[in-house]
């Protein structure tokens, strides 16, 4: 059943997780910690709302190093000649896009000559003196 509101224990859980490494506690000890039984935060990790703001708590943890990070990426792509990390730091700088494709598709004729049809009407030409 999907959770529809995180409870404090759900954000206790929430935090002890989102240290690195757990901070070296197992699942059965963050449980515990929070007053459930093991099974229960398994099925907390697979509900897309506590997953939601897990994911949320991390980023707003990480987020203070983010200055650091980024500093270091350039020697790390520099040593390694790392594309994916370089990729990644241009695409956080806004310098890289996603290559957008467009196709378009005629569906018949009838299209072709609409079209013929509407540039000879602004060019003030009838269509059978533009043929």
């Amino acid at each position: 059943m999907a959770l529809k509101s995180l409870g404090a224990e759900h954000y206790k859980a929430i935090a002890l997780l989102a240290v690195p490494k757990r901070g070296g506690k197992s699942y059965d000890e963050i449980a515990a910690e929070c007053g459930v039984h093991v099974n229960t935060l398994y099925n907390w990790r697979k509900d897309p709302l506590f997953e939601r703001e897990y994911k949320r708590e991390i980023v707003r943890a990480s987020a203070d190093k983010l200055p650091e990070i980024f500093a270091a990426i350039p020697q790390h792509i520099i040593k390694d000649g790392n594309a994916a990390l370089f990729k990644t730091l241009l695409q956080a700088n806004d310098m890289l896009t996603d290559r957008v494709e467009v196709n378009a598709e005629i569906k018949s004729d009838k299209d072709i000559d609409a079209i013929k049809a509407k540039l000879a009407r602004y060019r003030g030409v009838s269509t059978t003196e533009q043929e």
